[in-house]
């Protein structure tokens, strides 16, 4: 019996690179790509209404947050498995992205084969994470070194921390995240007192010098 073709919905922002991903996994037997989104609510609104096998996700997705997308599938029970495409393999990202509920984290600046292993192992219903991510360093057990003031950070606090260092308006984080201004303004505050940083700028150092911006 031939097996099932595997249908994916791949939402990346950026034009060439999503049209790159989508030629790669052309090539590829058994893949089928049924949709392509540019932005968040996109992606959200696909795959409500296709509900593929397997979603491709931006980190960065513009209007409606990938961690968004994700707690929207998961909420409506709608059984596609996620994977967050993401620049940046800093430990707090990826434990957020799982935590989140994603079943892959795949680097984009990882090969094509990496590419291809993520989506079979999490077709395969396992957890795939880039092998260029440290694992042990990620899931470390016991840490006993002084604790980085970004891992006191709550899953809305850090979501609203990257998009505040990218330049992404108050307004704006409300709505990838589907808050209220009021809300986000909270979150906000309690992620600055936390870091014990005043201002958006040293917000910005702060971010860029631990490499957890596309600014740097």
């Amino acid at each position: 019996m031939a097996t099932k073709q595997l249908t994916i919905i791949v939402a990346e922002e950026m034009s060439l690179v999503r049209e790159g991903i989508v030629s790669l996994l052309a090539r590829r037997e058994g893949i089928d790509v049924v949709a392509q989104a540019g932005d968040g609510e996109q992606a959200w609104n696909q795959i409500r209404r296709l509900k593929p096998e397997t979603a491709l996700l931006d980190l960065s997705l513009e209007r409606m947050h990938a961690f968004e997308v994700i707690r929207q599938v998961r909420s409506e029970g709608i059984p596609t498995r996620t994977v967050i495409l993401s620049a940046r393999r800093d430990r707090k990202t990826v434990l957020e992205a799982l935590r989140a509920g994603a079943q892959g984290f795949l680097l984009k600046a990882g090969s094509t084969q990496n590419l291809y292993d993520c989506l079979e192992q999490v077709r395969a219903g396992g957890v795939y994470v880039s092998p260029e991510v440290n694992l042990q360093e990620i899931f470390a057990p016991n840490r006993t070194e002084v604790v980085d003031p970004l891992e006191t950070l709550s899953a809305r606090e850090y979501q609203v921390f990257t998009l505040m260092v990218e330049g992404v308006r108050a307004k704006e984080i409300a709505a990838r995240l589907n808050l209220s201004p009021k809300t986000v303004d909270t979150y906000r505050a309690s992620m600055m007192r936390k870091l014990n940083i005043h201002d958006v700028a040293t917000l910005v150092k702060y971010a860029i010098q631990k490499h957890l911006t596309t600014s740097d």
